[in-house]
């Protein structure tokens, strides 16, 4: 184990497996909040992409696991192999560790890749930054994936969920339970989704103390409680709570991925002041793509590949689009979409735009036809999206078509450079 300390907090990971966070305690209560019966708990990182199912030439996936493909997580796998720690330092005020992580659902098999960390302690809460390093020798670019961003498991007392998913967020609006628990007889995992809209939730205690974590960066939410709901247990016991945040991402086998967050220690109401005080200023969304996708994904196609230099550049194909992950904007402070974007010779003429209304989904009555022009020259295409009658509200998404035009044979992609709201 290596620990850090603060006059609130005492973290630990643990060296044998991978790095991983096992133990957070307020300095105070002195109990360990995190759970560890096996090690695809914890607090860690974990990554998902193809094949489905994932299987060496001479391993095969258990068979509880073949669904889940491509998982390379930072304790190690379900036959007890360990993750490998390559690097750690620690500091008075952090820890840094780097692992080569093992594949969930096979038995010793590393990842192609490195996983690292650099965790610290502010106040009540734990910053961290963790990164992926992929080197895999199948270069095929998979459909994306959803990634924990991290995995978080808790203690079975801490079986309750709370979160924001409302539509007035960071004005101290009401805050919701997640139902996330069957009935006793029916103790099996039970898992719920949701756009948390302040980028939070927590599993707390009947007292409301708990733990939560927040990624600024990510509004798609996963959760849940397994085991036995008298809600008793410790850290080496089979009961849990889990929480992650969650973000749709494409996984090339070459890419470094980093993502930030942190765990925050107190009562819902210490835990939603420190996301208040500390978050960034607001702003309307805006994606430009000078060297990573922002989190946006494609249906039906793929793109160039990584690394993002400058503009994604997918291949328009029949039914293609690429969607932007979970956000929030109320369409009356963003009348106008705003692409920049090269459309190739031949490419099609007519493009569409979708957007997502709060717990909606794209469809055609919320979208809007506009006219590009496929010259291979960049162009700025203002869309005023107030025009349409179904732009109203609180919203959460946008999609945009890439169809093939009239020469679908051609290799050639369209290259996006961004994609903004505007107020103007």
């Amino acid at each position: 184990m290596s620990y850090i300390q603060n006059e609130h907090l005492k973290l630990g990971i643990d060296l044998n497996l991978g790095g991983a966070v096992t133990y957070l305690a307020d300095v105070r209560r002195q109990e360990n909040l995190i759970n560890n019966f096996d090690w695809g708990r914890q607090v860690q990182m974990s990554f998902y992409s193809g094949p489905v199912p994932y299987e060496t030439a001479d391993k095969k996936p258990h068979k509880n696991w073949t669904f889940i493909g491509w998982n390379p997580i930072q304790s190690g796998d379900v036959a007890g192999n360990r993750s490998r720690v390559i690097a750690h330092k620690k500091t008075k005020t952090g820890l840094y560790v780097k692992c080569i992580p093992m594949h969930w659902p096979l038995d010793g098999v590393p990842g192609e890749c490195t996983f690292e960390s650099w965790i610290h302690l502010k106040g009540n809460a734990v910053q961290v930054r963790s990164r992926i390093v992929n080197h895999r020798r199948d270069t095929t670019q998979y459909a994306a994936r959803g990634q924990e961003l991290p995995a978080v498991y808790t203690n079975a007392p801490y079986h309750r969920l709370v979160t924001y998913r409302g539509d007035q967020p960071f004005t101290n609006d009401t805050l919701s339970t997640i139902r996330n628990h069957n009935s006793p007889s029916a103790p099996e995992i039970r898992w719920a989704d949701w756009q948390a809209t302040e980028n939070w939730a927590a599993s707390v205690n009947d007292d409301n103390y708990g733990l939560a974590i927040w990624n600024e960066a990510v509004q798609g939410f996963s959760g849940g409680f397994f085991g036995d709901q008298s809600f008793r247990g410790g850290s080496k016991d089979i009961s849990t709570g889990y929480i992650s945040p969650v973000n749709v991402e494409v996984l090339d086998h070459n890419i470094t991925y980093e993502y930030t967050y942190s765990l925050i220690l107190g009562t819902v109401d210490q835990i939603r002041a420190h996301v208040y005080k500390n978050r960034s200023a607001g702003g309307l969304p805006c994606y430009t793509f000078r060297k990573d996708r922002q989190h946006w994904v494609y249906e039906n196609t793929t793109d160039a590949g990584w690394p993002i230099r400058n503009g994604l550049l997918p291949k328009p194909a029949k039914e293609a689009a690429m969607r932007s992950p979970y956000t929030f904007w109320q369409a009356e402070k963003a009348p106008r979409l705003v692409v920049e974007a090269i459309h190739p010779p031949g490419g099609a003429s007519k493009i569409t735009v979708y957007w997502r209304p709060l717990n909606g989904g794209f469809d055609a009555h919320n979208s809007r036809e506009f006219t590009v022009i496929p010259d291979g020259k960049p162009h700025t295409y203002t869309i005023p999206l107030h025009q349409s009658d179904s732009y109203k509200g609180p919203m959460s998404g946008l999609r945009i078509s890439l169809p093939a035009g009239n020469d679908a044979s051609s290799p050639k992609r369209i290259q996006i450079k961004s994609v903004c709201l505007n107020n103007n």
